[in-house]
């Protein structure tokens, strides 16, 4: 049985604190799968996961080099961000980057991941990111998010997701 819980999100700091919070539930083996529209907070959101984790250096987009590790600045697992968005082949591109060898020790964010990596893992968090209001130019930062975060397979059956509202 899949957990989820909504959180309406009002700023770009808004974003990584709740990125800060999700990282506190995170361990090592974790996927996180990242769904919205450009400019939704997707990088922002995984920023605050680096930052919760305390891994070494800026977590910027990867949409160029299509993933890239922050090593753990501690004991944490470090954080794999990727991004799928250019890669249209599925699991099998996806395959090529090694993610299976990389997710037992560390935690995998994967932006434009859905469709693509669900195969990595029966447990997984899905978290969609969505404008709260029709009004505004797309990506606007300062739009309300409504974010949804599903945690999926077992691992997540027994996490309190709600506290997550801060």
């Amino acid at each position: 049985m899949d957990v989820a819980t909504r959180i309406t999100v009002t700023s770009p700091e808004q974003m990584r604190d709740l990125g800060r919070r999700l990282a506190k539930l995170l361990r090592p083996g974790d996927l996180v799968l990242l769904t919205g529209e450009l400019g939704a907070g997707k990088t922002t959101l995984t920023r605050g996961l680096g930052e919760g984790l305390g891994v070494r250096g800026a977590v910027t987009s990867p949409t160029f080099v299509i993933a890239r590790v922050h090593p753990s600045l501690g004991s944490g697992p470090p954080l794999v961000h990727v991004d799928a968005y250019r890669l249209g082949g599925g699991l099998d591109e996806m395959e090529d980057l090694d993610l299976d060898v990389s997710l037992p020790e560390s935690v995998i964010a994967v932006e434009w991941g859905e469709g693509k990596v669900e195969g990595l893992s029966e447990d997984r968090l899905h978290v969609v990111i969505e404008r709260a209001v029709g009004d505004g130019a797309a990506g606007d930062p300062d739009d309300p998010r409504d974010v949804v975060v599903t945690g999926v397979g077992p691992r997540w059956a027994g996490e309190d997701l709600a506290s997550l509202a801060g």
